[in-house]
């Protein structure tokens, strides 16, 4: 596994050309875009433990909405206004976030302790498997900072060309 900050200066060393990717990839074929980074989320995905880094629940503060407060309260067995107090705070975009990083409900061994309940956005994280592709791409590059999985999708589609 890609050491955090060594990732970081991957994507940093790359930007340029995962930039030039994501333009032309926005320009192209949108269903094959979708079938190719598919294909590679399931094939990279299928060779990475994402319980080997959590770089994601170490510094990614995910938006949390009105129905996962409502969810990961029930699941905690407290007020939806009490996991507010106690966990979320409201960014400058006017939405919740947890108030501290790392995620205050990972584990030591990088499990998260709400992982049937947890928020949509950590659900849905890094997007690469999502319908329409073309419509995060920037979100992708940024996540390729993140995530060593987004990275090497991109690393992929670059060198497929």
């Amino acid at each position: 596994m890609v050491d955090p900050g060594k990732l970081a200066l991957m994507a940093k060393a790359s930007r340029k050309e995962h930039s030039a990717l994501v333009k032309r990839l926005s320009t192209g074929d949108v269903r094959k875009l979708d079938k190719r980074v598919h294909a590679l989320h399931e094939a990279v995905f299928g060779s990475i433990n994402c319980l080997e880094c959590a770089n994601c629940c170490r510094s990614l503060g995910p938006r949390v909405t009105d129905a996962d407060v409502r969810r990961i309260a029930a699941f905690l067995r407290i007020k939806p206004s009490m996991f507010v107090e106690k966990y979320l705070v409201v960014d400058e975009d006017g939405d919740y976030i947890f108030a501290h990083m790392p995620c205050p409900f990972l584990a030591s061994d990088n499990r998260c302790a709400i992982y049937g309940t947890r928020p949509r956005a950590c659900r849905e994280y890094p997007h690469t498997d999502r319908p329409r592709i073309y419509q995060v791409l920037t979100l992708t590059l940024k996540n390729s900072a993140t995530c060593p999985a987004v990275f090497e999708i991109l690393e992929r589609l670059r060198k497929d060309g």
